[in-house]
């Protein structure tokens, strides 16, 4: 009888968010528990719900949405993205430069997979959404994980980004506002950051989809915006600004010189039309969205129940004795930091599975890859 294993290519690609533990969530969720899901940042099941507008709009233009449209997404949903960000002081891109799709995590891939050989490397912080991980893996590349600094409120260690870049290195991925710390990175980090690339010849993928949850006055700065002279591809969407998650609407945008990466943009027209178009009546909402009121502000201001949550999310959990914890300023997420020397924690490798049967509440454990420590990625902890 003929096996059919899983490709090599799989090999080595892990996506933990949704892994061992997340089949334990489901086999429990089978057999009648209810789970509380803490892993992957869905706003919808906590109560957070879509804006009014957005909703009419899609359903009004359903009737003449049921077609395909260009592989790069609806002329009017791509104009809006490029007027954002001509407003954010971004503005080498034009309608052309910009890519609609089903989520942000496919254009991930998609542009990985249009870049990277075998062998070529990427820059990725460490911690890092580990989904970027896993596309440069996917697409033959190899992430190298450059620290975030925990003692300077999880900012990237310049040093340790220089000493990382080689002959083989072809981008830098920054994740800001980031995921899984909530840090929001200052104008003069990115610089440092940007003249990085720039020595090197390096894309800048900036993955921004939390560039509107900011809290107590942090001020989200564009890295497009610090770079108008290299290529930099800008990553965002409707998924945790607007609350629709399931509606799998983001988008990347090219800016600053595309005459050298002719044929990076080639592969992306490539793969863009294989897969014909992103989810067409759902693009209605991003014109709607990005045009309208921000109501996401009244979640982030003081009063606002994200905020308020983060509050109180962070003094409980700092609490906690063996327990620390930078405390965010964007994002939805704490990243604590857990002592294993401390009697709390000398199960701490059973925890999460045994905290999954027993409390029915499934999260998910990140080991740092320079294994100093095990820490723990609370996720959606202040959206409860």
């Amino acid at each position: 009888m003929r096996l059919f294993p899983k490709s090599d290519k799989l090999e080595h690609v892990c996506y933990d968010i949704r892994g061992p533990v997340h089949k334990e969530a489901l086999r429990l969720e089978e057999e009648g528990n209810k789970i509380l899901k803490l892993n992957i940042g869905n706003p919808a099941p906590f109560g957070f719900e879509a804006p009014d507008e957005i909703l009419v709009d899609v359903l009004r233009n359903l009737p003449s949405a049921q077609g395909y449209c260009d592989s790069k997404g609806l002329y009017s949903a791509r104009k809006a993205i490029v007027q954002y960000y001509q407003s954010k002081g971004i503005l080498g891109a034009t309608v052309n430069d910009v890519y609609i799709g089903n989520g942000v995590s496919e254009l991930i891939t998609m542009a990985m997979q249009a870049l990277l050989n075998d062998g070529d490397e990427v820059l990725v912080p460490m911690p890092d959404y580990p989904l970027w991980t896993a596309a440069v893996t996917l697409s033959g590349g190899k992430a190298v994980h450059y620290l975030c600094d925990e003692d300077a409120n999880w900012f990237p260690a310049i040093d340790d980004i220089k000493a990382k870049v080689n002959a083989k290195t072809k981008a830098i991925v920054i994740i800001n506002p980031n995921n899984p710390t909530g840090a929001v990175y200052s104008k003069e980090l990115l610089q440092e950051i940007v003249e990085i690339a720039r020595q090197n010849n390096l894309i800048i993928f900036a993955d921004e989809i939390y560039d509107k949850i900011l809290y107590d006055g942090a001020v989200h700065h564009h890295i497009a915006a610090l770079a108008p002279d290299l290529l930099t591809v800008t990553l965002n969407g409707l998924s945790k600004a607007y609350r629709v998650a399931g509606f799998r609407q983001g988008w990347m945008i090219l800016n600053g010189p595309k005459h050298n990466a002719k044929g990076y943009i080639e592969g992306l027209d490539m793969l863009a039309s294989m897969r014909l178009c992103a989810n067409v009546p759902m693009q209605h909402a991003i014109q709607t969205a990005l045009g309208g009121y921000q109501s996401i502000n009244e979640f982030i201001l003081p009063g606002g129940r994200l905020l308020e949550q983060r509050n109180k999310a962070y003094d409980l959990i700092t609490q906690i004795p063996g327990i620390t914890c930078v405390k965010p300023m964007g994002a939805m997420y704490m990243f604590p930091k857990i002592d294993v020397k401390n009697s709390i924690f000398t199960v701490m490798k059973k925890w999460c599975l045994i905290y999954s049967a027993k409390k029915k509440c499934y999260l998910c454990t990140v080991k740092d890859l320079i294994g100093i420590r095990q820490i723990t990625s609370v996720l959606l902890l202040f959206l409860m």
